[in-house]
């Protein structure tokens, strides 16, 4: 099952060590099968409010993500990135091509909250 390294960074100060960890993450991502599929950019907003960037890495599996994230490569550059920005980051594996919304039901008693 694909997996997804995701952040939601904010306050990132765009300085030499975060230029540096853009030099080399590519680098430490293609081993492990690593692509970013969303990589910042602007946001259209629908519904609600939306703050910092989004980022999205595709990996083949959970096994590979992880990987990549303990990776010697990837620990070297890491802060880099951390002392320069704050947020949320974590992996989410993703859902078969003939996934359908009802799917998440399955186990889950009717009228309890999901989540």
């Amino acid at each position: 099952m694909s997996t997804y390294a995701i952040g939601h960074l904010h306050d990132v100060n765009v300085g030499s060590d975060i230029v540096e960890y853009l030099k080399r993450i590519d680098d430490t991502l293609e081993p492990f099968g690593g692509r970013f599929i969303i990589h910042g950019g602007p946001a259209t907003i629908l519904e609600g409010s939306w703050q910092g960037d989004l980022i999205v890495i595709a990996f083949p599996n959970r096994e590979s993500a992880r990987a990549w994230y303990d990776s010697p490569a990837y620990r070297d550059i890491l802060p880099l990135r951390t002392g320069n920005s704050r947020g949320d980051v974590f992996f989410m594996e993703g859902v078969d091509a003939d996934h359908k919304a009802t799917d998440v039901l399955a186990g889950i008693p009717v009228d309890q909250p999901l989540g």
